[in-house]
């Protein structure tokens, strides 16, 4: 059974950065996706950034802002968040599946930003940004 633990998290002023990173246990981060996805409260979840192998895709609200990245050598994912926002305040989660998981459109494929597709989840992490 895969075990994700995050870590990272914490409080921050608007404008700061974080790395959250997430270590997979039990399973590997190779051939895998793996995504990050947080919630606020009131909110719907949100798919932030997914990424299979080299392959990238992230939400629209934090394109430019936040970076994903994974390590499978440490069996780590990373959420690199840069030029936080108060929107951004949430629970992050860390997320794999099994096997790749993808969403295409207009002939392309991207990696999936849908929570139904993921396998395996961590307890989530809390991310505060004060302005």
């Amino acid at each position: 059974q895969v075990q994700l633990m995050e870590s990272g998290g914490g409080s921050v002023q608007a404008g700061e950065s974080l790395r959250l990173s997430c270590v997979a246990s039990g399973g590997t981060t190779g051939g895998n996706s793996m995504a990050w996805f947080r919630q606020a409260p009131g909110k719907a979840r949100e798919g932030v950034a997914s990424i299979f192998e080299g392959s990238p895709s992230d939400a629209d609200s934090v394109k430019g802002r936040f970076t994903i990245a994974k390590d499978n050598a440490k069996n780590t994912l990373y959420l690199e968040m840069s030029s936080l926002k108060p929107e951004d305040t949430a629970k992050y989660y860390c997320a794999a599946a099994n096997g790749r998981r993808t969403f295409c459109r207009g002939g392309y494929c991207f990696p999936s930003l849908k929570g139904a597709d993921f396998d395996h989840w961590g307890q989530g992490i809390q991310v505060t940004v004060s302005s």
